[in-house]
């Protein structure tokens, strides 16, 4: 664990790159002055509740209860008591990074004051963070229209149940207060906390991935001339991306020369497929950041005279508002739209794996073999990667979910943690494609030095890791071995954000 700490003295300085770093283990630190306004906001809830202001799930039961009156003497305990009954979750579990950058998602969406929880609420939830008391949150089966489920599991510890990921934390705080429980359960902070660290997921590998598409461009001899920049005209991404190819190309040498003047297509798309690649993640980091800023909890508070409300008379004292804040169809769609791209960048970079193994494309010997016919080569490391992408390949993209659940109440429900779950498998498997590119690259390299002999500075550092993680030999050997380790290694950049 890191000992850097994050001092947020206003909401805004939680923001996605602050939550990175507290899912890589930094901790937070809650400014005093942020403390007391959130004080100042709570004893407003509070005395609107006290005053006899009605709020769903607070002075009533939720879902299809909503309109069963609460008893004062039921109120007391209700918070704990939401979590009871909704923990149906179960293994497998969120790892530890991820459930960092839950907790940190989650109390962000507290700092602005709509959730009306306490400052002492904030506060353990940033002591979690500092001790790493992790609880144990379920990956799936989240079949309601928010993340009750979920959320159930990661904040039970508040009602004496629940399971720990790590340890406990050394110990409970008091009771939770009038709608703290409530809110705990509001909004989407684990899809934003997933698809935050998925987005860094795609954008680590796709750097990477251009880096290996420029060694396969320069080991077949293909043609240059759909990466040429003019090629970009209105389109900045496809610029950006076709600079850094341009960046990692090696050079062509006089007996190396351009060997057709067109190539497959899988190797000519290769800027087309990576600019779509980083317009879906930006798209993703978007849909991140509009939940860290907005407004997620239901009933939310609104204090009087709040920006963009009618200065009416009714208003001024503040209002609990119902709200659709925990509708993610935002995350949902934008997890499926980045899977779709990365599973067709996965079979894009499959396809040029099996030219590297044809030598009427890449002139190298027949499946990259020593000797072909009595050593096999890489034709099973090109199978591995068809596998990979077949097992992603037949997901529908679209979050459909018309399914009735709570009575009715919930009507419809947009599926977010599916899409995301979804998102991961399909990360991990594009991560073994390129490691078959990449063994397929070592070994290339290894039969034929000259064609990557002018590698410029970016290829040239990654065939150096691959020099200096897999064997110099040839000769067959179980290539699942140099793939386990190239999986294992860590091959791509560190994780930063768009801005970073």
């Amino acid at each position: 664990m890191t000992a850097r700490a994050v001092v947020v003295a206003h909401p805004a300085d939680l923001d996605a790159a602050a939550v990175r770093a507290v899912a890589a283990g930094a901790t937070v630190e809650l400014d005093d002055g942020l403390a007391g306004r959130l004080g100042a906001t709570r004893a407003e809830v509070l005395a609107a509740l006290d005053g006899g202001v009605p709020a769903y799930g607070v002075s009533t039961g939720m879902g299809a209860l909503s309109d069963v009156a609460l008893a004062e003497t039921d109120r007391g305990d209700h918070s704990a008591r939401l979590m009871l009954a909704r923990a149906v979750g179960g293994p497998p579990y969120l790892d530890g990074t991820e459930t960092r950058a839950l907790l940190a998602v989650r109390l962000r969406t507290f700092l602005a004051g709509d959730a009306g929880v306490s400052a002492e609420l904030c506060a353990w939830l940033a002591g979690l963070l500092a001790s790493d008391a992790l609880p144990a949150v379920p990956r799936t089966g989240s079949g309601a229209a928010g993340e009750i489920i979920p959320l159930s599991h990661a904040f039970g510890h508040l009602a004496g149940v629940g399971r720990w990921l790590t340890h406990a934390p050394p110990e409970a705080p008091g009771p939770l207060g009038p709608k703290e429980g409530l809110s705990l359960l509001q909004g989407t902070p684990v899809a934003a906390a997933l698809a935050l660290l998925r987005a860094d997921d795609v954008r680590r590998l796709e750097t990477l991935w251009l880096t290996t598409a420029a060694a396969e461009v320069g080991l077949v001899g293909a043609s240059r001339d759909p990466y040429r920049p003019a090629l970009a005209r209105g389109d900045d991404v496809l610029a950006g991306v076709l600079a850094d190819l341009a960046a990692a190309l090696p050079g062509v040498t006089d007996d190396a020369p351009v060997r057709r003047l067109q190539a497959p297509v899988s190797f000519r798309v290769v800027g087309h497929v990576h600019a779509h690649l980083r317009r879906a993640v930006a798209a993703l980091d978007g849909a991140v950041d509009r939940v860290l800023d907005g407004v997620g909890d239901s009933p939310a508070w609104l204090p009087g005279g709040s920006e963009g409300e009618e200065d009416d008379q009714d208003y001024q004292g503040g209002v609990f508002v119902g709200t659709a804040g925990f509708h993610g169809l935002e995350l949902a769609a934008g997890a499926d739209t980045l899977r779709v791209a990365l599973a067709h960048a996965a079979t894009v970079g499959a396809a040029r794996l099996h030219r590297m193994l044809d030598p009427r494309t890449s002139g190298l010997p027949a499946q990259l073999s020593a000797d072909p016919g009595p050593h096999g080569g890489l034709v099973a490391v090109h199978k591995r990667a068809v596998a990979a992408v077949h097992a992603v390949s037949g997901w529908s993209a679209t979050p459909l979910g018309a399914a009735e659940t709570s009575g009715g109440q919930e009507d419809v429900q947009t599926f977010a943690l599916e899409a995301l779950e979804r998102l991961r498998l399909t990360v991990a498997a594009a991560h073994e494609v390129v490691a078959c590119e990449l063994l397929a690259v070592h070994q290339a390299r290894l039969l034929a030095p000259h064609l990557l002999a002018e590698a410029p500075a970016p290829l040239a550092g990654l065939l150096d890791r691959l020099a200096a993680l897999l064997p110099a030999s040839t000769l067959d050997r179980p290539w699942g071995e140099d793939l386990q380790t190239l999986l294992e290694a860590a091959l791509t950049a560190p994780a930063v954000g768009p801005d970073e």
